[in-house]
């Protein structure tokens, strides 16, 4: 099982809006690249992109929830 970590601390979003769809749930594929959130540091916001490949994404920080650097997002099966 491979993990995506935090590259920043801040606080992490699942979307890109309040209104918007998550960019992935819980269960979907997941493809090196994929962005699969936000990290929102300071006003500005930095994508969280896959560096695994994996057909199921289970995501372990919250939307809207502050993390650290380093900090386990999600795994990858």
């Amino acid at each position: 099982m491979a993990q995506i970590h935090s590259p920043l601390p801040g606080t992490f979003y699942r979307a890109s809006a309040p209104d918007k769809p998550p960019f992935k749930a819980d269960g979907d594929a997941v493809a090196v690249g994929d962005v699969i959130g936000l990290i929102e540091v300071m006003k500005s916001f930095h994508e969280v992109k896959s560096e695994v490949a994996g057909r199921n994404i289970r995501f372990e920080a919250d939307n809207e929830e502050p993390v650290m650097a380093g900090a386990v997002l999600a795994q990858v099966d």
